[in-house]
């Protein structure tokens, strides 16, 4: 089972991260942070790198339950989704299967959150 869903998209950056704010909306997220590695990496480090953003997306139900279950549970908080250029100029926006992440944790009240999270996540990558 991979670590995430990926999907590769012909749409331009801000087209394709309209679409992913928008899909993770309709499944309940909200964006908690945006970081700009292309950025970051020009300012601190003074080399070029390809776009890559990384979302930080929540859904607050799903992580008060997780948090009330498992009280470190937010060192994987929030979900992480990336978009990056790829070489080809195609936009790949991947998101973390919860499911495979929270393997780690050994706590059966987050195995069906971890299931219902992933379910919504992959909902997200297919729906774009």
């Amino acid at each position: 089972m991979s670590y995430y869903f990926s999907k590769k998209l012909t749409s331009g950056w801000d087209d394709t991260k309209t679409k992913v704010t928008e899909a993770l909306k309709n499944e309940g997220f909200g964006i908690l942070t945006e970081i700009n590695i292309k950025e970051t990496f020009k300012k601190k480090l003074d080399v070029d790198f390809r776009p890559y953003l990384i979302l930080g997306a929540c859904n607050p139900n799903f992580a008060f339950k997780a948090l009330s279950a498992e009280k470190n549970i937010g060192t994987l908080l929030p979900c992480n989704v990336v978009m990056q250029q790829n070489e080809d100029g195609m936009i790949e926006v991947s998101v973390i299967n919860p499911v495979v992440s929270m393997q780690a944790v050994v706590n059966h009240d987050l195995e069906n959150l971890a299931l219902e999270v992933s379910a919504r996540l992959k909902r997200v990558i297919e729906s774009l």
